[in-house]
């Protein structure tokens, strides 16, 4: 339930203000995908470049934020709709603060994704489905979840028994199955540039 007798507080110093000093727009790159699909490493490989053509950036990574802010959360379906809740707000938060955000999260469900997408403005959400085959994903399993899962050590697993829905429209299909990373990363940042997002010389 929300909290009651509080009042939104505005700031001193705007979004449109630190976009403009920072010369470049503020947004986010949903990366959503299967376990094993590369969300993570082509997140960090993106914005490894974007650092090293000064732009920052800040990676959202779906471990990492459950070692701390949604550590008291599982991975039942109630409990991925609250992670994909939570992150969407700091995500937003990212934003307002004038800084292009990457986040890596399986995000299994459609309607998880569109409501982070709602809760921004127009061109501030750019959902970037990292594709590969759960066959593919489970002879890659980095992190052995997939045998665990198939052998009942792990319960809710998306793709084996939690269903991951695809993305409809997103605006990047990215496969990771047939392109390599330095591939993929050029693919999303000509699309940033097609779009204005960005302006810098790709290399």
């Amino acid at each position: 339930m929300a909290a009651s007798n509080i009042v939104w507080h505005d700031t001193s110093v705007t979004k449109e203000e630190r976009r403009s000093k920072n010369n470049y727009q503020s947004y986010v790159l949903w990366f959503t995908g299967l376990s094993g699909s590369g969300k993570s490493t082509l997140a960090n490989a993106l914005a490894r470049y974007l650092f090293e053509a000064n732009v920052q950036t800040y990676v959202l990574d779906g471990d990492n934020i459950r070692h701390g802010l949604n550590r008291d959360l599982g991975f039942t379906d109630e409990d991925r709709k609250e992670n994909i809740r939570r992150i969407g707000e700091v995500s937003k938060l990212f934003v307002d603060s004038g800084q292009i955000v990457l986040t890596a999260f399986i995000s299994p469900f459609r309607e998880d994704r569109q409501q982070v997408k709602d809760i921004l403005s127009d061109n501030e959400f750019f959902e970037v489905y990292v594709k590969c085959s759960l066959d593919q994903c489970e002879v890659r399993d980095p992190k052995g979840l997939y045998k665990k899962a198939r052998n009942n050590e792990i319960k809710h697993f998306t793709g084996i028994d939690s269903p991951y829905e695809e993305p409809e429209n997103p605006a990047i299909v990215v496969d990771t199955e047939t392109q390599s990373v330095e591939e993929s990363v050029k693919q999303i940042v000509n699309f940033l540039q097609s779009k204005g997002l960005i302006d810098i010389e790709v290399s």
